[in-house]
């Protein structure tokens, strides 16, 4: 089992150690020290009998409220709490109690709260065993304690005066070792309940940050197979498994998938799919005991625990099927976990020859947990796979449309016209000079559908630094393909927009230059972008022959009409922009959007 990687105990996850998490801990035990020592100085200034009116017994508990006031200013300065630090701290923090205990008079002391205080420090900080550890070492104290003040007492006649010890209530006289006795067994006791809780606690935080780990690796531009392979990497190397495979079946067409990955010493290999046939649907997907099971086989031998979808154990669940999987697939022992996605998939993933040494029922629970929260994200991977898929699916036949109804139209009657040019050139020469310029003409304007088309396939990269020159470059290169003059004008020295605000505005730069084209028959064309506190605004005016309407139009009074470009229509609501249209006939066209600052971006970009 790969303990580096897994941070586990007793086969359960551990969460890794933050450097900020344990500042803050440090910082809240600091206060808590702090305040208990100032409650207890008032609690002993009411009750003086506590300390006999010792002033080394004041002197010493003053000397421990400083300590704790040092220690949380330190940490407050500091960047980090180094380990060397805590382990000194809280060193002190255990001998302090047993010394200042040695002058508490009376029948009851407030002082056995600081034995309690240091416990809680140890669990808050580590776990079980250190607790129970810190606890051994306060029994220990409080025995030698006990022992040196009775040898110091006999040793000058019993002439000591009277003191009790560190929370037994004995005078010296009487030295009672059933009390103390009691006393470091009911430390003890504190020490494991303590421990335990904060075990506990440790091993719920761990699950969800294993939890959290593994969401991690869900990443869509990873793909499905390369989030599967991070994800059983993860699970692998967390249970040091030789093996693990992922089954697969999709409900409708019964199609199986079967993929593996394999963990040696050199670390796990490469998520790999295998072939499938439809009968392996039986063999790792039917009748399987319970939503998880673990399984253990010796020789004639199967040990099953199998757990339904509820977490609850099954009764007597069936071996058949592992014996028939061993078949395939040899194993020592195995953990089985069941999935379904959707209505559309179910599947299995098997883990091979795991290494735990955890409570069975509790790792089978968490593995349900595990899968149930990490499924539904591997799944949305696969439907936007498919949804990618489908749109470039989509994406392709509306260019292959473009072409067939554009280009391709046009050059078949360009061929057509230069077989019919070709025969009149012997009876009919000076037609031919008229024709090829005809032809001409129509051979450059499919050049340059094609070439809209082809920019209209390329993905835009372009942020808020690059945006004016890419602009620029785009009416440029508009004016030299066209012979249509075209400037760009802009008063903004520095941009700072959204990198999604500044593909959509070029997208409609792009746009309006294709339309001045297709349709405007115009000599001129401008593009302005400017600059407000509140919005930018960017406008694009043409000299052609303008909209089928006169007037200045608003983007709601476009819809109703239904008139205007559609697709900057568009593309302008998905910015939260506003778009203004002026037509005059024969005169021009001036289309102006304005993007408010810090406007709600559409989530459809």
């Amino acid at each position: 089992m790969h303990a580096d990687a897994n941070h586990r105990f007793f086969g359960r996850p551990q969460a890794p150690t933050d450097p900020s998490e344990v500042r803050r801990i440090e910082r809240w035990l600091a206060t808590a020290r702090v305040f208990l020592a100032v409650s207890t100085l008032v609690a002993v200034r009411m009750d003086p009998t506590e300390l006999g009116h010792s002033a080394a017994a004041y002197g010493l508990l003053g000397f421990y409220m400083g300590n704790s006031i040092l220690v949380l200013m330190l940490l407050r300065r500091r960047k980090a709490s180094t380990a060397r630090f805590r382990v000194l701290v809280h060193a002190a923090d255990i001998v302090w109690p047993a010394f200042i205990s040695v002058f508490a008079e009376g029948p009851r002391s407030p002082f056995f709260l600081f034995f309690i205080f240091v416990l809680t420090a140890a669990a808050y900080r580590w776990g079980l065993w250190e607790t129970l550890s810190t606890a051994a070492a306060e029994v220990v104290l409080l025995w030698a304690e006990s022992f040196v003040l009775l040898h110091v007492w006999a040793m000058r006649g019993g002439s000591l005066p009277w003191h009790v010890l560190a929370g037994l209530q004995v005078n010296v006289t009487e030295f009672e070792p059933k009390r103390l006795f009691m006393l470091s067994v009911y430390l003890l006791v504190m020490g494991l309940l303590l421990g335990y809780l904060a075990e506990q606690q440790k091993h719920l935080r761990a699950e969800k940050a294993a939890v959290t780990r593994m969401l991690a690796k869900v990443r869509v531009e990873a793909g499905l197979t390369g989030t599967l392979q991070q994800i059983s990497r993860e699970i692998a190397t967390m249970y040091g498994a030789a093996r693990l495979l992922v089954a697969s079946q999709e409900i409708h067409s019964h199609r199986s998938f079967l993929g593996e990955l394999h963990n040696g010493e050199g670390g796990p290999s490469d998520f790999v799919w295998l072939d499938s046939r439809p009968r392996d649907a039986k063999s790792y997907l039917e009748d399987f005991p319970g939503e998880v099971c673990y399984a253990a086989n010796e020789g004639d031998r199967w040990s099953v625990t199998a757990l339904d979808r509820e977490g609850n154990q099954l009764a007597s669940p069936s071996t058949e099927p592992l014996v028939r999987l061993k078949q395939r697939q040899p194993f020592r022992s195995l953990i089985a976990v069941s999935f379904a996605f959707g209505g559309e998939w179910r599947g299995r993933v098997f883990v091979f020859d795991p290494s735990w040494q955890g409570e069975t029922q509790e790792e089978l629970r968490f593995l349900l947990d595990l899968l149930r929260q990490v499924g539904p994200a591997v799944y949305n991977v696969y439907l936007l796979h498919r949804l990618r898929r489908r749109a470039g699916a989509a994406e392709r036949a509306r260019f292959a449309r473009e072409l067939h109804d554009g280009a391709v139209q046009s050059l078949i009657a360009v061929e057509m016209q230069v077989d019919v040019l070709r025969r009149q050139a012997e009876n009919s020469p000076a037609v031919v000079g008229g024709e090829l310029g005809r032809i001409q003409g129509l051979l450059r304007e499919e050049v340059l559908k094609l070439r809209e088309l082809m920019q209209q396939m390329k993905s835009i990269d372009v942020d808020a630094r690059r945006f004016l020159s890419v602009v620029t470059d785009t009416v440029e290169r508009f004016e030299r393909e066209t012979g249509i003059t075209a400037r760009f004008v802009t008063d903004v020295a520095k941009l700072e927009m959204p990198d999604r605000v500044c593909r959509e505005l070029l997208r409609i730069v792009q746009e309006g230059l294709v339309n001045v084209r297709k349709h405007s028959q115009a000599r001129h064309a401008l593009v302005r972008l400017s600059s407000s506190a509140s919005q930018w605004s960017l406008t694009l005016e043409d000299d052609g022959k303008g909209f089928p309407f006169s007037g200045r139009l608003t983007q709601d009074e476009l819809e109703r009409m239904g008139k205007g470009p559609m697709i900057i229509k568009e593309r302008v609501r998905l910015i939260a922009g506003a778009l203004t249209v002026e037509s005059n006939p024969g005169l021009g066209t001036r289309l102006e959007i304005k993007v408010p600052r810090g406007g709600e971006v559409s989530d459809e970009l």
